[in-house]
C-alpha cells in the first residue's frame, strides 16, 4: 500500500518532464534561425525564386514590386501555371496572404496559388487555404526544397 502512493506522484512527475521535454525539442526544430530568416523582403523572393528554379521550376519571373495583386513570382512546372507568394515573417503567416494569392492567381491567370515562408501557417490560414486551393509552403518545406537545391548544385560541381 506504501509503495503505490509513490507510484502515482512519480508517474505524474515523469509525465511532466515528457511533456516538457517533448514541447523544448518541438519549439527548437520549428524556431531555429536559418540564413533565409535574415534576408530582406525582396532578397527572400530571391532566394524563392532560386529555390523553384532548384525544384524544376521554368521560366521563374519575379514580378514587379508594388500592384503586384499579391503574387511574387509566377513559375511553370510540368506544364502547370503558378503564383507564389513570399511572406519572410517573424511569426506565423495568417488569412490575408492566402487571399491575396488567391486573387492574384487569378488575375495572372495561373493554374495553382501558393505561399511560401519562412515560418508557419495560422490554423485559419491552413483552413483558407484548403477551402481556397491554394497551396502552402512552410519553412519545413523551404528547407525541403534547399537540400533538393544543395544536392542538384552538387551534381552539377561533379559533372
Amino acid at each position: 500500500m506504501r509503495g503505490e502512493s509513490f507510484t502515482v506522484p512519480l508517474l505524474a512527475i515523469g509525465c511532466g518532464v515528457l511533456i516538457l521535454l517533448f514541447h523544448f525539442v518541438w519549439k527548437y526544430f520549428h524556431t531555429h534561425s536559418l540564413p533565409m530568416d535574415e534576408l530582406e523582403g525582396h532578397e527572400f523572393e530571391s532566394y524563392c525564386a532560386d529555390l523553384l528554379q532548384a525544384s524544376d521550376f521554368q521560366d521563374v519571373r519575379i514580378t514587379k514590386g508594388s500592384g503586384d495583386f499579391g503574387t511574387d513570382i509566377l513559375a511553370i512546372k510540368d506544364g502547370i501555371s503558378y503564383a507564389v507568394q513570399c511572406k519572410r515573417y517573424d511569426k506565423p503567416v495568417g488569412v490575408f496572404a492566402v487571399q491575396q494569392i488567391y486573387a492574384g492567381r487569378d488575375y495572372y491567370g495561373c493554374m495553382v496559388g501558393a505561399v511560401m515562408t519562412n515560418q508557419t501557417f495560422t490554423p485559419a490560414a491552413k483552413d483558407c487555404a484548403k477551402k481556397l486551393r491554394i497551396l502552402l509552403w512552410d519553412r519545413s518545406k523551404i528547407e525541403e526544397m534547399q537540400q533538393w537545391q544543395e544536392r542538384a548544385f552538387s551534381h552539377r560541381k561533379k559533372s
